[in-house]
């Protein structure tokens, strides 16, 4: 049988295969062959001709842009004679399709709209003409120098772990053979056989131990974790580490703008539930080996002030620009958030749980669902906080903001509501904490273009993180209800996950945009 340690050397070259592979593959990235092509990643160059009479105005809009307003890219001169261009140079992103819009400077008239996804470091050329002398505008793409292939890294790191993955199956299935097994079995009795006699005999130069120089250490029996929850919080650390150095620069590992999900937006909810999670399993723990809950709490509330005070205090200032300033110091945080969701969570579960599961009556009415019934006033002050939530998302008067309002402003919404970021969201933590302790720049900043402060970390989205990590809670009363029921365990996970995605798939209408409540991580 192969061991859980070689496991764990092949994760780990995998991990460095994946880095590897992506640095290598992205050096012609930072050296294009073509000297036409001096745009930097994620980028292109466009060169716009002009071959009509009229000056022309270029506008952009992105396809990740929901309901925007065209942002002005340039302008183009009249072309200098008949047949001669005007030509303008262009440097336009790659991450995202792009619909280009050619209006008349002179009477704001729209020429022509082409909707093209340029590639990383291609140059392109459009020409904008009248069609056959007459009054109808043409507008054709024209591919000057093919783009490199920006995929190709991940793809060759997918491969290099793939290829370690198989090596690893195919590697304990030749192990668990008879045939293996027996040839390991010869050898290490040979080995075996050879240490004995050597110990009879002994090394030359070696001074024989007798059996009393030497006290043989007790092994010491070794706490029996969840590998399940070690994997997925491994897995979810590797994320991170990847993410936060850059994650190649793929769009998909970057934070979404406002509506949807990336890679990057899983890391901080999955650390949520894992931790929930574990607060069922230590808290079971702690009760059985008879400490008192008070205990537990005050090591729970000394717990959360310390990440709390990490947070703000050491993760959130920036030392380098200068000492720590108190009038622009930011107040939420991941850390924070942490602990705002351990500590009231963790006060949850030390209400309502048991302190032995083992005792209780089978044939109870409550029985075949105890996991769920036996903690329901837990789950009623969870009901109460999310109705909180809802009341103030959607009922709470936000100044110059529609009720209920959940957009990311600036250019969103045709404009209407540039400064009504997150809505009620954005508006308590300014009114709370202040313009200067939330954070300045949001990821709606990049492709909604919105200038006011919003925190991702804020109070009102510290609500659904309580709700996140009481979700891992449940599934940690479930892990310890039907502990080693495999069957058990992976059923009741099927019905929640199926019963949440309902729930999910009606309030968002399984769409990005037009749902009652989106799928949104900036606003949780």
């Amino acid at each position: 049988m192969v061991q859980p340690e070689k496991h764990y050397k092949v994760f780990f070259l995998a991990v460095i295969a994946l880095l590897v592979a992506i640095c290598v593959a992205e050096v012609p990235l930072c050296h294009p062959r073509h000297k036409a092509a001096v745009v930097k990643m994620d980028e292109a160059s466009l060169t716009v001709n002009n071959e009509l009479d009229a000056e022309m105005v270029v506008s952009w809009l992105s396809d990740h842009c929901y309901q925007c307003v065209y942002q002005p890219l340039g302008v183009v001169p009249a072309g200098p004679g008949p047949g001669i261009p005007s030509s303008v140079d262009f440097t336009v992103g790659t991450q995202h399709g792009i619909t280009l819009q050619f209006n008349s400077s002179l009477v704001s008239l729209e020429l022509c709209k082409v909707h093209f996804h340029f590639w990383e470091h291609g140059n392109y050329s459009l020409w904008v003409k009248n069609l056959n002398d007459s009054s109808v505008v043409n507008c054709s793409m024209i591919t000057d120098t093919e783009p490199v292939n920006s995929y190709l890294p991940i793809m060759v790191a997918f491969l290099l772990f793939t290829g370690l993955a198989l090596l690893s199956a195919v590697g304990g299935t030749v192990m668990g053979l008879d045939v293996v097994k027996n040839l390991m079995f010869r050898l290490g009795n040979s080995m075996e056989t050879e240490r004995l006699i050597n110990s009879e005999l002994g090394f030359p130069g070696r001074t024989v131990e007798t059996a009393t120089d030497t006290i043989l250490p007790t092994p010491a029996t070794p706490s029996r974790r969840l590998r399940s929850l070690d994997t997925f919080r491994g897995l979810s650390l590797v994320i991170m580490v990847f993410v936060n150095y850059g994650g190649g620069r793929y769009w998909f590992f970057r934070h979404e703008s406002w509506n949807g999900l990336t890679v990057a937006d899983l890391v901080f909810p999955w650390f949520v539930f894992i931790m929930g999670t574990s607060i069922s399993l230590s808290v079971s723990s702690a009760l059985r080996c008879g400490l008192s809950r008070f205990s537990l709490f005050t090591k729970a509330v000394w717990r959360s002030v310390q990440l709390f005070l990490i947070g703000l205090l050491i993760i959130n200032p920036n030392y380098c620009q200068g000492p720590l300033s108190w009038d622009s110091l930011r107040i939420p945080g991941v850390l924070q958030r942490l602990a705002f969701s351990y500590l009231v969570v963790t006060s949850l579960d030390l209400c309502v749980a048991w302190n032995s599961l083992d005792n209780l009556p089978v044939d109870a009415w409550w029985y075949s669902a105890r996991e769920f019934l036996l903690y329901w006033p837990a789950w009623l002050c969870v009901v109460v906080l999310e109705t909180v939530w809802l009341c103030l998302t959607f009922l709470l008067p936000v100044p110059d903001c529609p009720s209920g309002y959940l957009g990311p402003g600036g250019i969103g919404d045709m404009g209407q509501y540039p400064n009504c970021t997150g809505g009620a969201a954005g508006y308590v933590d300014r009114w709370l904490l202040g313009e200067n302790h939330i954070y300045q720049t949001p990821s709606s900043r990049v492709i909604y273009k919105s200038h006011m402060p919003f925190d991702p970390e804020g109070v009102l989205g510290s609500i659904n993180s309580v709700f996140m990590a009481f979700l891992g809670l449940q599934a940690g009363k479930i892990l310890l209800h039907y502990k080693d029921q495999h069957s058990s365990i992976m059923a009741r996970f099927l019905i929640w996950s199926l019963v949440l995605g309902i729930i999910s798939a009606t309030l968002t209408k399984c769409s990005l945009n037009e749902g009652f409540i989106p799928v949104n991580k900036n606003l949780w």
